[in-house]
């Protein structure tokens, strides 16, 4: 498997894992210091980000990262930009969205691991 074709499957199974709240292997496919740039423009890190789940306040029905996919790796770095559909549920309060979603993922001891992560919101087609 190809660099892209690893990128691409590295945020695949980050989507399934969200769907599943799997904490465990969240933390195991992300970097120690993991940080989100969510879609109003607040900055969680990794703990904050896992906590949602462990907390039981963020519940996933279904989350994809899908079409639209590009991967452009720089040696041991990479970005795969696509797009991210999550139907859920925050304290209690819709959490639905299309978002534009940036990943970025490094290479680490011959696994890529992500390093960060940004969501903007999505109105287009």
């Amino acid at each position: 498997m190809n660099t892209h074709d690893q990128v691409r499957e590295l945020c695949r199974r980050w989507a399934a894992a969200e769907q599943l709240e799997d904490v465990v292997a969240l933390d195991k496919m992300s970097t120690p210091d993991f940080e989100v740039v969510g879609p109003a423009g607040f900055v969680l890190d990794k703990s904050a980000w896992l906590d949602r789940f462990r907390t039981g306040a963020l519940h996933i029905r279904s989350v994809t990262w899908q079409d639209e996919i590009g991967v452009r790796a720089y040696g041991t770095a990479a970005l795969a930009i696509g797009r991210y559909v999550q139907d859920g549920e925050y304290q209690g309060n819709p959490a639905n969205g299309r978002f534009r979603s940036t990943h970025f993922a490094i290479l680490r001891d011959g696994a890529w691991l992500l390093a960060g992560l940004h969501l903007s919101t999505s109105v287009g087609p």
